[in-house]
């Protein structure tokens, strides 16, 4: 059996949107989250710009890969996302943006936090009570305290309970 490799995760939080904000316009976009297909993978590579292998991560039969897209535009990936079903938690293994969404010259806002609320809402649907977990660079735990209203564990674990899963959830994911 192979060993998972733990990712301390080192997203930012730039700003909790309700959906994603482009940083020129001011326009909000609606998101949609969908499963990455092998497909995807050809234009997800660290050649243009994307830090992790996520070919790798693709072929890793116990995770669950998702990609961010704005509705009506399935083939530009605004986001990643990979995370394990656990007994109780939904664990986020990887989430990363894209390479055109870090930085000062971003062109989107609210990526990050988009799919950390899509990690709160399988959660809930897997009758999890919104509960997830991941991995925090040491220097990002104060900031995921902030933002997402995560508790430190342990070590660098954090946990986004029910009170701010249901909060980034219902930011996110409005229901019609």
């Amino acid at each position: 059996m192979d060993i998972k490799k733990i990712i301390e995760q080192d997203f930012v939080i730039d700003r909790l949107t309700n959906s994603i904000l482009n940083t020129i316009s001011g326009d909000s976009f609606a998101t949609e989250v969908s499963v990455l297909t092998k497909s995807d993978l050809r234009n997800i590579t660290k050649k243009k710009g994307w830090n992790f292998n996520w070919r790798s991560e693709y072929k890793n039969e116990i995770t669950e890969q998702y990609k961010l897209t704005i509705v009506n535009n399935p083939d530009i990936i605004q986001g990643l996302l990979s995370i394990t079903i656990e007994q109780d938690h939904v664990f986020m293994d990887l989430l990363e943006s894209a390479p055109f969404n870090i930085g000062q010259n971003k062109l989107y806002e609210g990526v990050a936090g988009n799919l950390v609320a899509y990690s709160c809402k399988v959660s809930f649907q897997k009758g999890f009570e919104g509960f997830v977990a991941f991995t925090a660079k040491t220097q990002l735990i104060e900031h995921y305290e902030k933002t997402l209203g995560a508790f430190h564990f342990k070590n660098q674990r954090m946990i986004i309970d029910t009170i701010s899963a249901k909060r980034l959830v219902e930011k996110y994911f409005k229901t019609q």
